[in-house]
């Protein structure tokens, strides 16, 4: 009998009748060829980061943990493959001692690779796409069972469909990243003024190689953080452990807490926290800075916008708190990317801003997100397709241009629908 799988984020649950960790590619083959014969259903399960039900199924269930590690690095062209099952925190250390990185990374890196790219995770940084632009090739089974290749120079139609896919044409068992020589950033952060970082935004975004910015609802205070290459020796030490461990973890979960037992009160502990962002900066190798360690559970929507939109939407969802008094002391976490060609990319075709908003579990949410929803579709928005949100297979259709070719391709290559579950099938049958 197999236990429940429970999601990072706690609002999923759900019971697979067979759970398997296959420990070679062949292995996997057999797996799916084994669905399809039996009429069966599979999908797979990376680190269950996503707070929609990509991972769900009352049938076939793999993990590919045991299907992990760097299988080829050539250093002179910075291609490295990868399988996988690989954690993005296990990736950047061996790259390390390459002399190698990727160029880009979210800001949590426990989730596999394949999860990653997959779903259309991104960092921030208007240089850069989202990490599947990374992506130089990949293979995955097919629902025959069979083996694809795929990259950017052969077959580039089923590579654009495939980067950012959700593993609804096969399992992918390996990764081509495009890296870059190892590099070292310091981080900035410091205390900013909403209506000066959106009139500014352009200047920001021209002067660091990344930036991101927290908003504090019912102030005008923001943490802005960015990021420049530099050869200064690390530094980092305790005071990066204090502030990232103690203050935006231990100390922001206890105000959030206290938040949930006192809603009355989140202006004014917002309020102080605007009042403690202070001036700091670290240095150490690209990968260490870029992540966070996230100890504080929430739920959380996301959605990627034209960086033209950015500002409105951002004045829009501050309107939003004043006349609707929501009760949500969690940030507002700004990104931006470039835009990509990628079928299901969430900034396929225009370079990108996202607006993340999150709610501390347990507390109410709905409203909050239903409302934000409508603003960020308002300005043309694309949910993350890891994270929540309320959209239909019609509202994917006319957000995305290519909406009808990934899906002849994926018929070509799922014809039988094994890697659906409830909910992807509402989408792409």
């Amino acid at each position: 009998m197999t236990t429940t799988i429970t999601n990072w984020g706690g609002n999923l649950q759900f019971r697979p009748a067979e759970v398997h960790f296959p420990e070679r590619e062949e292995d996997i083959a057999a797996l799916v060829r084994r669905a399809r014969s039996e009429g069966r259903r599979i999908r797979v399960m990376g680190a269950g980061h996503s707070w929609m039900p990509l991972i769900c199924t009352d049938d076939l269930l793999v993990s590919l943990d045991r299907w992990a590690g760097i299988e080829t690095v050539d250093a002179e062209r910075g291609i490295v493959e990868v399988r996988a099952g690989t954690r993005l925190r296990a990736l950047g250390p061996v790259l390390e001692r390459h002399g190698l990185a990727m160029e880009n990374l979210g800001d949590i890196d426990v989730q596999s690779v394949a999860g990653a790219l997959l779903t259309g995770t991104h960092g921030t940084g208007a240089q850069f796409g989202v990490l599947a632009t990374q992506l130089e090739a990949l293979t995955f089974i097919n629902g025959r069972g069979e083996l694809v290749y795929c990259s950017r120079a052969q077959e580039p139609d089923l590579f654009r469909a495939a980067a950012v896919s959700l593993g609804t044409l096969g399992i992918v068992t390996r990764m081509w990243l495009r890296c870059v020589p190892a590099f070292r950033l310091e981080e900035h952060t410091f205390k900013g003024h909403l209506d000066g970082f959106l009139a500014n935004l352009d200047d920001y975004l021209g002067e660091h190689r990344n930036v991101e910015a927290y908003w504090i609802p019912y102030t005008k205070a923001l943490q802005i953080k960015t990021w420049n290459e530099t050869q200064a020796p690390r530094r980092r030490g305790l005071n990066w452990w204090f502030n990232k461990v103690v203050l935006e973890n231990q100390a922001l979960g206890a105000l959030m807490h206290y938040c949930k037992w006192r809603p009355d009160q989140i202006p004014r502990v917002n309020r102080f926290v605007a009042s403690l962002i202070g001036d700091d900066r670290y240095v150490d190798a690209g990968y260490r800075l870029f992540a966070t360690p996230r100890r504080v559970r929430f739920m959380e929507m996301e959605y990627n916008l034209p960086i033209e939109q950015f500002p409105k939407a951002m004045q829009a969802l501050e309107e939003a708190f004043y006349f609707r008094h929501f009760r949500v002391a969690f940030p507002v976490e700004c990104r931006f990317v470039r835009g990509d060609y990628l079928m299901l990319s969430p900034a396929t075709g225009r370079n990108s801003a996202y607006i993340a908003i999150h709610q501390l579990k347990g507390m109410p949410w709905e409203d909050y997100f239903r409302t934000a929803e409508q603003i960020f579709r308002q300005y043309g928005g694309r949910p993350h397709w890891g994270k929540m949100h309320f959209c239909t297979k019609a509202d994917f259709a006319d957000m995305y241009p290519e909406w009808g070719r990934f899906q002849k391709i994926r018929a070509t290559h799922d014809p039988e629908g094994l890697f659906l579950n409830d909910w992807l099938e509402e989408i792409f049958s």
